[in-house]
């Protein structure tokens, strides 16, 4: 199985995820994707013994991204949060090392769609950490 495009993957995530405020923050919704494409990515890596190894810390990477997220949107806002922003963008940052080390059985596309999906996420991460660490309360 799989997804081929994000609005295929985006129509069938549960309301329980959609409706929840965490939602609305884009790059949680980017994260959450690239996790979701790596669990199926990481069966290419399976088949053959010398991936074995990337498959896994590909799964734990990428899943540590929206994880991070998640847990520091449930913290509010300021310092705190852009502690787990900071771990989620060096989740992301291990996920595009990753696939770059698993990079001998994917196809060039898929690995070209991987790294920019990567790359957006990190460089969204960049902004928001910025903006939780001048963040002040009212």
């Amino acid at each position: 199985m799989g997804f081929k495009k994000y609005e295929e993957w985006l129509a069938q995530v549960p309301q329980s995820i959609t409706k929840d405020s965490l939602w609305d923050f884009k790059t949680y919704r980017l994260a959450l994707f690239l996790s979701d494409l790596a669990w199926f990515d990481s069966e290419k890596l399976l088949a053959d013994e010398r991936g074995r190894g990337v498959a896994w810390q590909l799964i734990d990477s990428s899943g540590s991204i929206a994880a991070n997220i998640e847990e520091g949107f449930g913290r509010g806002y300021g310092k705190d949060y852009a502690r787990f922003l900071k771990i989620s963008l060096g989740s992301a940052r291990e996920t595009r090392g990753w696939y770059y080390r698993g990079r001998h059985v994917f196809e060039p596309e898929l690995l070209n769609h991987r790294f920019g999906l990567a790359d957006e996420i990190i460089a969204n991460l960049i902004i928001v950490i910025d903006q939780q660490r001048r963040w002040k309360k009212g």
